[in-house]
């Protein structure tokens, strides 16, 4: 449904997006995890055409983005991390006004407003003025704006940002309940992690504008990673020496290792490698890993603003 081939994106000498390749199946969810600043939102714009890129292929649902950006343009929709509504008019005009810009009028027009405002449990405040809307409500008016041109790929940008634990357990489900009723393909960027483990089946992790993680969630889950160890620069020697390991897994500079019935002989293995050809560790962690943990492990420990 979406392939990604060497994608480059920057703003001057800031690299932002750095060799991106990901595929995304039709009709899954993926949850396009990181921390803030690591490229998400870029990504998605791009997707999306709303802003260039610097060089790669994008082909969505078998179109080339360059040559059929009117035509994805039709079966996509994204929801942005800022709202936007209008907050004088009511939600009605709110929907009447979007669904007019994407060429919706008469009978079929108000059928996707009475679908959209179902979906999004705003049947009774269609008349009310949005900006007396709490900020789930909101939230909710955005993601129903995204779904009037009944997309094939939804964009979802930070959707629950500032809302209640019951508005963001609600949106949520609406939009897992939009995935598994309609098919939409789904990519929704978050860094929140408990977020992408409740609604995802593929997740992938970017941090610093490269792809560090692709896979799908049930993988992910399953693999219990009781040691992390982050060393200096690796060689490609080393690096392949560690991967011919079944249960280590390279990324960056971490050796994740699980635990099987070699997990210590492994463990052995490895620092006894590390020591001999004196690559430095400079952390060691052997904690059982959730996904919040594998997270800081992969995009590192710091706290990082945009």
């Amino acid at each position: 449904m979406i392939e990604i081939n060497h994608l480059y994106k920057s703003y001057g000498q800031q690299v932002v997006l750095d060799d991106i390749n990901l595929s995304i199946q039709k009709g899954v969810i993926t949850g396009l995890l990181g921390p803030n600043g690591a490229g998400k939102t870029t990504l998605v714009s791009i997707l999306i055409g709303i802003i260039g890129r610097d060089k790669g292929e994008i082909f969505i649902d078998g179109l080339d983005l360059d040559n059929h950006l009117s035509e994805i343009q039709t079966i996509c929709s994204i929801v942005p991390q800022n709202l936007a509504i209008y907050p004088m008019l009511s939600a009605y005009e709110n929907l009447e006004y979007f669904g007019g810009l994407l060429g919706l009028k008469g009978q079929k027009l108000k059928s996707r407003i009475d679908y959209c405002t179902e979906v999004a449990s705003l049947q009774s405040f269609l008349t009310k003025r949005v900006h007396k809307f709490s900020g789930g409500m909101k939230r909710r008016l955005n993601l129903a704006i995204g779904l009037l041109n009944t997309p094939r790929m939804l964009y979802l940008d930070e959707p629950t940002v500032g809302v209640d634990t019951q508005s963001r357990n609600y949106i949520l489900e609406m939009i897992k309940n939009i995935n598994r009723k309609e098919g939409t393909t789904i990519i929704y960027t978050s860094h929140y992690m408990e977020e992408i483990e409740q609604i995802s089946d593929m997740i992938a992790i970017i941090d610093e504008g490269r792809l560090i993680l692709n896979e799908p969630k049930e993988e992910i889950l399953k693999q219990e990673f009781k040691v992390s160890i982050r060393v200096g620069e690796l060689n490609a020697a080393l690096l392949d020496r560690f991967k011919r390991i079944r249960a280590a897994r390279v990324q960056d500079d971490c050796i994740l290792l699980t635990k099987d019935e070699n997990f210590h002989d492994n463990l052995i293995e490895i620092l006894s490698v590390l020591k001999s050809h004196a690559v430095e560790v400079v952390d060691f962690d052997s904690r059982d890993k959730s996904l919040e943990t594998l997270f800081l492990n992969l995009t590192r420990k710091s706290l990082r603003d945009e």
